[in-house]
């Protein structure tokens, strides 16, 4: 089954193009004490888990943060796969 993409008016199936999280993720210590954050905003990779993780409605996600885009979304689950992949070597 291929993830899906929101085009703002509707929802489809989405290119299996890599998305480079390190592009769209960034650590600083002066934005939120140096936990992950998409470029340019304030929004952490946290928030935007929890938030799927809990309200899995991207139409309502987008709404409650217009700035970010379906690429942001990628990225942070791609950086999310990175630490469970390092976890599972680690094991």
């Amino acid at each position: 089954m291929l993830p899906y993409r929101l085009n703002r008016n509707r929802v489809g199936p989405m290119s299996h193009a890599h998305t480079s999280f390190p592009a769209r993720i960034v650590r600083d210590p002066d934005i939120l004490v140096g936990k992950p954050v998409i470029r340019g905003t304030r929004i952490s990779v946290e928030v935007v888990l929890d938030y799927l993780a809990h309200t899995p409605d991207f139409p309502e996600l987008f709404a409650d943060y217009p700035r970010l885009t379906i690429e942001d979304v990628q990225a942070c689950l791609e950086y999310a796969q990175g630490l469970v992949t390092a976890e599972d070597e680690d094991a």
